[in-house]
């Protein structure tokens, strides 16, 4: 057997952008549990943080800004959700 028939595969696997899928995520999660007490400022919270820190890295940069958006939309809707309870309560 010789060492010149002997053939070397380099397998490089794609980068990823874990932050900005985990930025998608809990926003689409904080929208759609927006009416459980206080989990969405949480998940909104971490959904801006993880979306902040991911949309550095150049790949999935749209995840990323989609997971800002989503969390601020989550917080926004638990703020106008409480605003609305206060004012019917009032009546």
């Amino acid at each position: 057997m010789s060492n010149e028939n002997q053939q070397t595969i380099i397998v490089q696997k794609p980068e990823g952008n874990g932050l900005a899928v985990a930025s998608l995520v809990l926003g689409i999660v904080g929208v759609v549990l927006n009416l459980i007490p206080f989990l969405p400022y949480v998940i909104g919270a971490l959904a801006i943080i993880f979306g902040a820190v991911g949309i550095k890295k150049p790949i999935k940069k749209g995840m990323s800004i989609a997971g800002i958006i989503l969390g601020v939309i989550a917080i926004v809707m638990k703020i106008l959700f409480w605003m609305g309870i206060a004012v019917l309560g009032n009546l």
